[in-house]
């Protein structure tokens, strides 16, 4: 059969209700993120994402993690979180300590003074957080969004074995 010839499927355009939700959450994540990495920046001296990993270890027992666990936790590259946990290491916030089971693995500590930069950081952002997003949305609107948000993303994660995703590249 010559498949050369046949007709290619037309894509599936956006409706415009879809392309002006589309854009809206384009343009909020984008400026959210923004409000966020401006607000730790000027607290700590730290972007978003290192607050989260930050987080991710205080909230792990004894604050370690093992750094494949902290990727896919934070669902970033193992790259990218070499390259900002030798930052944090760098501040003095976190350090890595080799794994006595496996000789490739490693594990992130959250040290003392990450852990008191953390504390004092903390109620600045969890306002800048509050003001963005949980005081623009009432209680019904809230809770559409998080239910929202969890079907994409449990949508967009899938469970097979060879799946491409961030923290297994």
């Amino acid at each position: 059969m010559n498949t050369a010839s046949a007709p290619a499927e037309e894509p599936r355009w956006l409706t415009d209700e879809e392309q002006r939700i589309w854009r809206a959450y384009m343009h909020a994540t984008t400026l959210l993120e923004d409000h966020l990495d401006r607000q730790l920046q000027r607290d700590a001296g730290m972007p978003h994402i290192y607050y989260g990993l930050l987080v991710q270890l205080a909230e792990a027992p004894r604050r370690r993690l093992r750094m494949t666990e902290l990727a896919m936790n934070a669902k970033i590259t193992r790259s990218r979180l070499s390259h900002a946990v030798a930052r944090l290491e760098k501040s003095g916030w976190v350090r890595r300590e080799d794994c006595p089971s496996d000789k490739r693995g490693q594990f992130a500590v959250l040290t003392d003074e990450g852990y008191e930069v953390l504390r004092r950081t903390a109620p600045g952002h969890v306002a800048a957080v509050r003001q963005a997003m949980f005081d623009r949305l009432g209680p019904d609107q809230q809770k559409a969004f998080g239910e929202a948000m969890r079907i994409i993303a449990e949508g967009l994660q899938p469970k097979d074995a060879g799946a491409d995703l961030p923290w297994l590249r």
